[in-house]
């Protein structure tokens, strides 16, 4: 049985289906399971440490985020010493954390938190997979509503130039995380996701435009008016710290490409025109329908 925090998330629910479509038994974390929408084959939980939920449990998909571990890194820490313990006494002996390529900025206060929570998980004597990706596709989602409704992308450091990786591909990764045997290389290790390509957020607007037909403008936004826009969302002020700080260090720095999806899953990553493909309707203004039998007014020139 494994256990997937998240579970209707974008890395989770994908986690979920590509878990099933083996034949694994998944049981999966939502806040409210009713509304979960996850297959019958599902054993949704609401919590992920109740005996409950880690009874049977061979290991763990651990998003941070899900459970509550992106706050402050003292409460972070306790919560999850407890989780951990927790899943320890039930029996789980894997634990595959999604972290972040942030880690490896000492600068980065999200990499300095992230890094806390993989120590924590690395010095607890399970078996542990440390997943660090980078900057997600569906991020772009954001900008969806302003695509709509006016035809702009607004962000900040439109030059920052990274590695935006595609949801499914994390998944696939977090999959063969869970599934592997105990003396597979990837026990221990703390692969580097990222997509198939270097692309700036002005670049991402383009192929955004081009899958959906509709000219869009790019707007650069000031960084400060980002940061008020991540806190006012609920970002803690040091998760939007960081991630500006991210955004802003990859303007003179390109995020290096990661061969690691494709060495582990043997699929070459998915590219973000592919991934914008397939979610294009996020994109796109409603179309109208008119009721049958009605005839469209001609408007004013």
């Amino acid at each position: 049985m494994y256990l997937i925090t998240g579970a209707t998330g974008h890395v989770g629910r994908e986690l979920v289906e590509q878990l099933l479509a083996v034949g694994a038994d998944v049981r999966a974390v939502s806040r409210r399971p009713p509304a979960a929408h996850l297959s019958d084959r599902v054993d949704v939980v609401p919590t992920a440490d109740s005996a409950p939920a880690l009874r049977g449990v061979s290991a763990v998909f651990l998003n941070a985020t899900a459970i509550g571990l992106f706050t402050d890194v003292g409460t972070a820490k306790d919560r999850l010493q407890t989780f951990l313990g927790q899943a320890a006494s039930h029996g789980v002996h894997r634990i595959v954390l999604l972290s972040s390529s942030s880690v490896l900025d000492d600068t980065n206060p999200v990499g300095r938190h992230h890094r806390e929570l993989e120590r924590q998980v690395q010095h607890r004597g399970l078996e542990w997979i440390l997943l660090r990706p980078g900057i997600f596709n569906c991020n772009t989602l954001d900008w969806a509503e302003d695509i709509r409704s006016r035809g702009v992308v607004c962000a900040p450091f439109g030059s920052a130039r990274m590695a935006p990786v595609d949801e499914r591909d994390i998944a696939a990764v977090a999959a063969q995380a869970l599934l592997c045997d105990s003396t597979h290389r990837l026990v221990g290790s703390a692969p580097v996701l990222s997509g198939p390509e270097v692309l700036t957020p002005a670049d991402q607007a383009r192929i955004i435009s081009k899958a959906i037909g509709v000219s869009l403008r790019f707007e650069e936004l000031a960084p400060e008016k980002a940061h008020r826009a991540l806190v006012e969302a609920g970002a803690p002020l040091w998760a939007a710290d960081g991630l500006l700080r991210y955004y802003a260090k990859a303007v003179t720095h390109p995020v290096a490409i990661s061969p690691a999806v494709a060495q582990i899953t043997g699929t070459p990553p998915r590219t973000f025109a592919n991934w914008v493909m397939d979610r294009a309707a996020a994109f796109r203004r409603p179309t109208r329908t008119r009721p049958a039998g009605s005839t469209a007014t001609p408007t004013a020139p």
